[in-house]
């Protein structure tokens, strides 16, 4: 077991693991952070979706002992219940949640779409969160959602 000092959502937290240990589950188990899921631990549901360097990763694939200097951001550094993000609460506007086990990967994807193209067209919506899997079937309210947060009309 190594110490590894990262910095997750604006603060240095120093943690314990094995070299291979997945950022998942670093974030979840020792730092209480309840924003990325398991979902596959094969990358290909999206779940566990953090940034890192302002980046959508799949936290179940990042070694801890991996991440040198760079920053992580889980949902829970975008925003809280008392100030959510614009994004956030565009996702409370719209209702997008139903089970809500994917809506974190949704979320992490949606922001880091957002950084990078901040009016995206509905088509570059679906495309971007197509690599995220949802088995409710709210997919239009949350293509809604990232319309609301980017400040265009909603009409998906």
């Amino acid at each position: 077991m190594a110490r590894y000092d990262i910095e997750v959502n604006g603060r240095r937290q120093r943690v314990d693991a094995e070299s291979d240990s997945p950022l998942l589950y670093v974030l979840r188990d020792q730092l209480a952070l309840q924003g990325p899921k398991f979902g596959c631990g094969l990358g290909q549901c999206g779940a566990c979706t953090v940034h890192v360097d302002g980046r959508a990763m799949r936290s179940c694939q990042i070694p801890v002992s991996t991440l040198g200097a760079r920053q992580v951001t889980t949902l829970e550094g975008l925003g809280n219940t008392a100030r959510p993000s614009t994004l956030q609460q565009a996702f409370i506007d719209e209702q997008a949640v139903q089970c809500g086990y994917c809506i974190n990967g949704m979320m992490m994807q949606a922001a880091d779409l957002l950084e990078r193209t901040p009016k995206p067209t509905v088509a570059q919506i679906r495309e971007a969160l197509a690599v995220n899997l949802c088995r409710c079937g709210t997919h239009k309210r949350i293509v809604r959602a990232v319309q609301r947060a980017s400040g265009q009309p909603v009409t998906a």
